[in-house]
């Protein structure tokens, strides 16, 4: 068999464009003991990936010039030679952006067992992202009935899945979100009890407006001017969970911006960074609840699924560009 990869050919100066990826045919390896091949289904694009093909890297290192584009994947096992997996069985983990995937059985993050629910969710709602909303707010911003809980890119796939957890946890959920269309997903789609457009002018007086006591919980996706808005506003006992900084266009050379300390000190809160690879002993208890919740209704979601091999090189930036609406998918 053949297989299609998507490969960067370039480092790119910021977000990823078309450019930098190319499509390469290659013949399939077959398993060597100890290792699966997987036909993939879905294949998953993340914010994250900037950070993890940039030149200095970040948490992980970077994707090599020539390698096949690192990806969550989810599919269907073909062969194995590993005696934890059988041919037929489904399963998620990172599989890279490419149709048939020969990998170490380390690769697999877990098997898909909620066979009532679509297997694209093993990617989103029930993956990298739920887990990231579930764990991130409750270890990290550690919410309490009754507060108030902002969250940037309010209608991502991350963002989304805070928000409407806040409010299973009895908290009030406030979104920041860009244009009116997201800003309505947020408010009739995903629940949210307030929500604004950092687009329109006065962003501040709107988070007053909308937070009257202050934030509590600040579950933060952007960083930049939006966080920077956010911080003066915080309450006293604040939790800052830093998930990600998607609106700062280049860390080379280091922007600059306003202090935080102040705000912290005075406030006696506390900002917290958050990477989900740190916690994947938790994993599986997380999908578990979040499963439950989608089955009772309380854990809505919406996926943006984009097909073939061929939409891999523009996917990322298209994500940067805020075309999606929901969860960005690749279908195979």
């Amino acid at each position: 068999m053949n297989n299609r990869q998507a490969i960067l050919v370039s480092r790119p100066a910021g977000v990823a464009q078309a450019e930098n990826f190319a499509i390469r045919e290659a013949p399939v390896a077959a398993p060597a003991e100890g290792q699966i091949l997987v036909r993939n289904e879905f294949l998953s694009v993340e914010p994250a990936m900037r950070g993890w093909i940039a030149d200095r890297g970040n948490y992980s290192a970077p994707v090599a010039i020539g390698a096949t584009m690192r990806a969550l994947a989810v599919g269907k096992i073909l062969e194995s030679r590993h005696p934890d997996y059988r041919p037929g069985e489904i399963v998620s983990g990172w599989f890279g952006w490419q149709e048939l995937a020969t990998v170490d059985a380390g690769a697999v993050v877990r098997r898909i067992v909620e066979s009532d629910l679509p297997h694209s969710l093993a990617l989103g709602v029930l993956g990298i992202n739920g887990v990231t909303a579930l764990i991130g707010l409750t270890l990290i911003g550690d919410p309490k009935p009754g507060e108030t809980v902002l969250v940037s890119t309010a209608a991502g796939a991350v963002g989304s899945a805070v928000g409407q957890i806040a409010n299973i946890l009895g908290c009030r959920a406030v979104g920041i979100a860009g244009g009116p269309d997201k800003v309505g997903q947020c408010l009739d789609v995903f629940g949210y009890d307030a929500a604004i457009d950092y687009k329109t002018p006065g962003l501040g007086e709107a988070i007053d407006k909308a937070c009257p006591a202050g934030v509590n919980v600040y579950f933060d996706n952007t960083a930049g001017i939006i966080s920077d808005t956010v911080y003066p506003r915080l309450a006293v006992g604040a939790r800052v969970v830093i998930c990600g900084t998607a609106s700062i266009p280049y860390w080379d050379p280091w922007p600059t911006g306003p202090r935080i300390e102040r705000h912290l000190l005075v406030k006696r809160a506390r900002a917290q960074g958050f990477v989900i690879l740190d916690y994947m002993d938790r994993w599986e208890a997380s999908v578990a609840t979040l499963a439950d919740w989608v089955r009772a209704g309380k854990l809505r979601y919406e996926e943006d699924i984009l097909d073939g091999i061929e939409a891999c090189p523009d996917a990322l930036a298209g994500l940067y560009r805020g075309e999606n609406r929901g969860k960005r998918l690749i279908r195979l």
